[in-house]
């Protein structure tokens, strides 16, 4: 399998020589954190030319991206190939400290396809063009964020078998993104009604009170209408990037429809302020 695999990237390697002469873009990486690399189409194969670097992808389910870490040692190359037949090709090398860990990286970036594209059989995708470059990156992020297995701490309040989590808070360029699970764990149905976040004020003074002011998402990632008895389900939402005062705090509020199944969740100011 392994002499398969080497025999597939020099092919490969060849035909990309062949088809186009580029100069290749570098992406860094240590053995202290994973380097995500989001691709336009699910990764198909991927393949380092050097020991001391490891690209992880699902090899079993094809997903959209992959994980990179390096070793010291000297520079080397990634090959990537879509299941569209899209090729990718980098540099990679080894730094200790890295100031970026997410590329996302467009179809504009190919550097040739595994078969010649006859004019005729080009097909036009319209789909990612009607979405703005700023939407596409919360998809592809948010869909990374879902599946690591990373928690922020223990932020959970549960009523009548209804059961809301806010796993992980990641900050990301200016945004906050909110890693959320609502389990149902009672006999009905769960129909949502909303679920917003605020942030809450702590009024001093004789007269003490609670000021609270609505905070609006920039993108829902996965938000349902409904909960199904026994079943659960995990969503992000993006927020502008906030901090809080040791006065303030927020409120994830899960609001049923037509029910009473009703949840606020607070959310310590610790947590909004040392984000992951």
């Amino acid at each position: 399998m392994k002499k398969y695999i080497i025999i597939s990237a020099l092919i490969i390697s060849a035909f990309v020589k062949a088809q186009i002469n580029v100069t290749l873009d570098t992406i860094y990486a240590n053995d202290t954190k994973n380097v995500a690399l989001f691709f336009p189409e699910p990764i198909r194969q991927g393949i380092t030319g050097s020991d001391n670097f490891v690209f992880s992808y699902n090899r079993e389910k094809e997903q959209y991206f992959g994980l990179l870490q390096a070793k010291p040692g000297k520079e080397s190359n990634l090959l990537v190939v879509n299941r569209n037949g899209a090729i990718f090709s980098y540099i990679v090398r080894y730094k200790k400290q890295l100031s970026k860990l997410n590329y996302f990286i467009p179809l504009s970036n190919s550097i040739g396809n595994e078969k010649p594209i006859v004019p005729d059989s080009i097909q036009v995708v319209t789909s990612e063009k009607n979405i703005d470059n700023r939407t596409y990156y919360y998809q592809k992020f948010c869909t990374y964020l879902l599946n690591r297995n990373q928690r922020i701490g223990r932020i959970k309040k549960r009523t009548q078998g209804i059961v809301l989590t806010v796993e992980n808070i990641v900050f990301d360029k200016e945004e906050l993104y909110f890693v959320i699970q609502i389990e149902n764990n009672s006999t009905l149905d769960y129909d949502l009604n909303f679920l917003n976040l605020s942030i809450e004020t702590r009024q001093k003074g004789k007269r003490k009170s609670l000021q609270s002011l609505y905070q609006e998402p920039i993108y829902k990632h996965h938000l349902p209408s409904k909960i199904a008895e026994g079943k659960m389900v995990r969503l992000v939402y993006v927020m502008s990037k906030f901090s809080l005062s040791n006065d303030r705090r927020a409120i994830l509020e899960l609001n049923e429809k037509d029910g009473e199944r009703n949840i606020k969740l607070n959310i310590s100011h610790r947590y909004i302020n040392n984000p992951n």
